[in-house]
């Protein structure tokens, strides 16, 4: 490392002891997040309804808190990791206990959670009536990545306090991309996201086609794996199909169909017919309804078997 690189790097690392920074919402992925922050910074404030997480994360470092605005009080970067937009909108808004009302002027809200478009553009908004500046931040990864702070993340917001929240991103992932646009980040990973689950789906038709054809899905997988076909779904998700290990959640179907259910929204707001992706949203929506959201994504196999033996009423 040069001289210029090295003083920069010190830079780095003296702004972080002198910031606080916060999450909100310490699941499989947040939790991950948190840990990361907390080689970097010296004040890393968590909160999730789960204690059992927060209990976790206190044991490396992290300073516990009991509500959302409390966290917000205190810090200078406040991360946003929670399930649905619904949730992330009462946790920024809401009139009571929103965190936008106790935030310092100057202080930036990171959603790293997979949030609806037009939701995020409101959310920032209204923080910046409140003198916060509000980022999407949607990951790809998944909990390895997020343990190891190799995270991708796709980053949409005002172009010029993009280096202000650097240091922050970069302590949790390896790949950073400025997309544009506040909401730019969220269409991104929506459109990544749909693709992952429709990629998912397509191998797990092709694996029951090959078997029953006379051709495990094993050496399908392998030949795949070798050729034009090759995915890194494959590498992700390969193992639970082939080895039926559903239960083993690299990301669950809950949320895949969550995020295939926004991205139809982002089709329709755009006036697309979205015919492609129309039966892999109708499958995750089946598969959730059966009772799968808690198993993996990989899941949809499981549903394309039962549909197949007639178990399932299509």
């Amino acid at each position: 490392m040069d001289r210029l690189q090295d003083s920069l790097y010190k830079s780095v690392e003296r702004d972080c002891h002198m910031k606080k920074a916060g999450i909100i919402g310490c699941g499989l992925m947040g939790s991950g997040i948190a840990r990361n922050l907390l080689k970097h910074y010296d004040d890393v404030y968590v909160y999730d309804i789960d204690q059992r997480a927060v209990e976790n994360l206190q044991k490396n470092g992290a300073i516990a808190v009991d509500r959302p605005d409390v966290l917000a009080e205190e810090t200078d970067f406040l991360i946003l990791s929670l399930p649905t937009p619904k949730l992330i909108e009462k946790t920024v808004m809401d009139k009571e206990n929103g965190i936008i009302h106790v935030m310092k002027n100057g202080a930036f809200i990171l959603d790293m959670s997979t949030n609806d478009v037009q939701m995020t553009r409101k959310l920032y908004h209204a923080a910046k009536s409140h003198g916060v500046d509000f980022f999407d931040c949607p990951l790809s990864g998944g909990p390895e990545r997020a343990a190891n702070g190799t995270l991708t993340i796709m980053v949409g917001g005002d172009d010029k306090s993009f280096p202000s929240i650097l240091p922050v991103l970069q302590s949790v992932g390896d790949h950073i991309e400025y997309i544009g646009d506040i909401g730019s980040g969220q269409i991104v990973k929506l459109c990544h996201n749909m693709v992952v689950g429709g990629v998912i789906t397509l191998l797990s038709e092709a694996f029951m086609t090959g078997e029953k054809a006379g051709v495990s899905k094993e050496k399908l997988a392998s030949i795949l794996q070798k050729g034009s076909a090759h995915t890194r779904a494959m590498d992700v998700f390969g193992t639970n199909i082939l080895d039926h290990t559903f239960e083993d959640v690299k990301f669950s179907l809950a949320n895949m169909s969550k995020d295939i259910q926004l991205y139809r929204s982002l089709t329709e707001q755009n006036q697309l017919p979205a015919f492609a992706s129309h039966n892999v949203h109708h499958l995750f929506h089946l598969a959730n309804d059966q009772g799968k959201g808690i198993l993996d994504s990989s899941a949809i196999y499981q549903l394309l078997s039962e549909l197949e033996e007639g178990a399932v009423k299509h």
